[in-house]
Parts: structure tokens; sequence; C-alpha cells
């Protein structure tokens, strides 16, 4: 049987377009905020591109991708210390929503290092200095993914 060449690229294309619509499908699910909200999306800008908070926060499958709903909502961490460490935190926890946190709190702690009711900041989590600022758009940006279905 003879196969056509364009019936090939067709398929190629077909398939590329399909994968390429699941992949937007699945990001659509924390790709929050939906809004034109500067301070929510300056919150997203910090806790995707500069804080880096998915590489620990959320958990991965074999293939490294993020399962859908499992963005930002606690993970083991896939790294240990190479050295005695007693204060390592071998989990990173559930920060979409930031259930354990009021609004003060975390501004705080994103500011200080402190006001966690679990106490200072334990490695491998930096211990971060944003601005007052930008630490409440990180806090609007988490809190809002509270009402998210994940």
């Amino acid at each position: 049987m003879k196969t056509n060449p364009t019936e090939i690229k067709s398929s190629f294309v077909r398939e590329t377009l399909t994968l390429a619509a699941l992949l937007v499908a699945a990001s659509a699910c924390w790709a929050a905020p939906a809004t034109d909200d500067p301070v929510l999306l300056r919150g997203k800008y910090l806790v995707e591109n500069v804080g880096l908070c998915g590489d620990c926060h959320s958990q991965r499958d074999e293939k490294g991708q993020i399962p859908a709903g499992k963005h930002l909502m606690g993970a083991a961490l896939p790294f240990a210390p190479t050295v005695p460490m007693p204060v390592w935190a071998p989990m990173a926890p559930r920060i979409a929503g930031l259930p354990t946190l009021s609004v003060a709190q975390a501004e705080e702690y994103l500011t200080t290092g402190e006001g966690r009711p679990a106490g200072p900041t334990r490695p491998p989590m930096p211990p971060y200095r944003f601005s007052p600022e930008d630490a409440k758009a990180v806090v609007a940006y988490l809190k809002s993914l509270k009402a998210k279905a994940h």
C-alpha cells in the first residue's frame, strides 16, 4: 500500500495541533489569574518566573512534568543535602491558596523570613527578602489560587 505524502503531512499537522491544544488546556488549570489586575499579574510573574516556586512546591511525573492539579500543591523534594543538615525540610508544603498562613503572616515571611507559625525558613527554602509591594503581589496571587480546582 502506497502512502500519500500529503496525508502524512496532514496527519502530522493534525497531531501537532492536538498536542498543542492539550498542553494549553492542561496549563489552564494553573494559569491563574485570568485577570488584568496588575497586582495579581505581578504576583504570578514573581511566583513562576523569579521565585520559581513550582520547582519545589509542585509534584512531577516520570517525565518531569507537573501533573494536572498538582501545581503548587506541595511535594516531596527529589533531592537531599550532601552533608548532615538537621533542619532540612524534606517536603515543600502546599502554597496554592496559602492554607496555613494569613495574609499578614505570609507578607511578613516573604519580607523578613519570619512570621510563620512553624518558625523561620528551613533549607532548602531560600530566605526571600521581597519588597513589601512584591510580597503583597505574591501573597495576592497565591491566595487567588485557593478557588481553583487543583
